[in-house]
């Protein structure tokens, strides 16, 4: 708006500097001022506003510029009209372009009836060109316009699908999750029922027994009070009805796991410190998981001759009893985000990315993981090259 405002008042100024010369008027005599100054603005002003009313801008120069091109104020009303014609083109559109085309064609034939001094067939030609020309840049102007608007739409709808994918693929994440928590506090109710029903039967023969039955039974119901928690805050739908239930895979596991990834045709080097039979079902399914999605990418991303370091180890510092799950691999990998998810015994929360890198379903599922039981997780390329990932998990959940 700034620039149509600009090139509004250099058209006055011209048609002023004109007017002052004695340069305009009819028959080399100027009409008076206070004629010649208000059409001139009237003339100028509409420009101001082509972009955001160009069709009622436009009309307004038109009739304007008929007062000002019959008391011959200035070449300011041709400008005016070829930029209004211009406006039309790239704003609105070719059908209201014709009738304002027509519009322009009965006014100069109107003007060679009633003007007999100037030569028609001049301004006829005059008037085809300033039309040819006004035409021509509008259409150029105005397909550039259409085509960077449809750009825009086009990234704008790309993005609502990406994050419509992404919104998907979290919920179906956290739904497996909430279905796998399910089987591992049936499993702890299944053993603190087992439990009771043994402590009832011990208590009157043997109470030292049914003593530690009942420990058992307060240890597995503080464990599944925790994991009925964390079902509680990711269960988003129940989707997998018809999903067979099978028993759920534990840290025991990994062995297994990487005989299949072996037998994939992929190296694993896989290394797990002592400590891990003891871990929550839920912490020990979930370093299971970490690993098994880990080692898949690393299938699918590096290729089947890959070699992949795994390494899940247990520390205690002080009251902090903590699980880390290390997965490398000597692969290229392919860009993604680094992302650092912290969770702590609140909502989760998000550090600032680290590299500039992209992610897929594999890395939005472990970072649920680690979101669920208030770890962080670390993914981006190797030092030493490669890919690698990197969890870390509290064995102890937060009441």
């Amino acid at each position: 708006m700034a620039g149509d405002t600009l090139l509004a008042a250099l058209l006055l100024f011209l048609d002023l500097v004109l007017y002052v010369g004695g340069s305009v008027g009819t028959e080399s005599h100027p009409p008076a001022w206070f004629i010649a100054l208000p059409i001139d603005v009237a003339m100028v002003a509409p420009l101001v506003f082509r972009r955001k009313k160009p069709l009622a801008s436009a009309y307004v120069v038109y009739f304007v510029a008929i007062a000002h091109a019959s008391l011959s104020l200035g070449f300011s009303s041709v400008a005016a009209l070829a930029m209004s014609l211009y406006s039309i083109l790239v704003y609105i559109g070719r059908k209201q372009g014709l009738i304002y085309v027509g519009a322009l064609v009965l006014m100069t034939a109107v003007e060679i009836v009633l003007d007999r001094s100037t030569p028609w067939l001049g301004n006829a030609l005059f008037t085809a060109f300033g039309i040819a020309l006004c035409w021509t840049l509008g259409e150029f102007v105005g397909a550039r316009r259409a085509y960077q608007l449809e750009v825009e739409a086009r990234l704008h709808l790309l993005e609502t699908e990406r994050d419509q994918a992404t919104r998907i693929a979290v919920a179906e994440e956290r739904g497996r999750i909430a279905r796998e928590l399910h089987d591992v506090v049936a499993h702890s109710v299944s053993v603190m029922v087992v439990q009771a029903d043994g402590a009832a039967l011990a208590l009157p023969t043997n109470p030292e027994l049914a003593g530690r039955a009942l420990q058992t039974i307060s240890e597995t119901g503080r464990g599944a009070l925790g994991e009925l928690r964390r079902l509680l805050e990711v269960l988003r739908g129940d989707h997998g009805d018809g999903e067979p239930r099978v028993p759920q895979p534990d840290a025991g596991a990994l062995g297994e796991l990487a005989e299949r990834m072996r037998g994939a045709g992929m190296t694993v080097d896989l290394r797990v410190d002592d400590g891990l039979t003891d871990l929550p079902a839920g912490v020990s399914l979930g370093v299971y998981r970490i690993v098994q999605e880990s080692l898949t990418n690393t299938l699918k991303h590096a290729g089947t001759g890959a070699r992949a370091e795994v390494h899940v180890r247990r520390w205690s510092e002080g009251k902090n009893d903590t699980v880390e799950v290390l997965v490398r691999d000597d692969g290229a990998g392919r860009a993604r985000q680094l992302e650092q998810v912290t969770v702590g015994a609140g909502a989760p929360s998000k550090k600032a990315p680290r590299l500039q890198v992209a992610g897929g379903n594999g890395l939005i599922g472990m970072r649920e993981r680690a979101n669920v039981y208030g770890g962080t997780l670390e993914v981006g390329p190797a030092p030493a090259g490669g890919w690698q990932v990197r969890a870390v998990l509290p064995v102890r959940l937060a009441p």
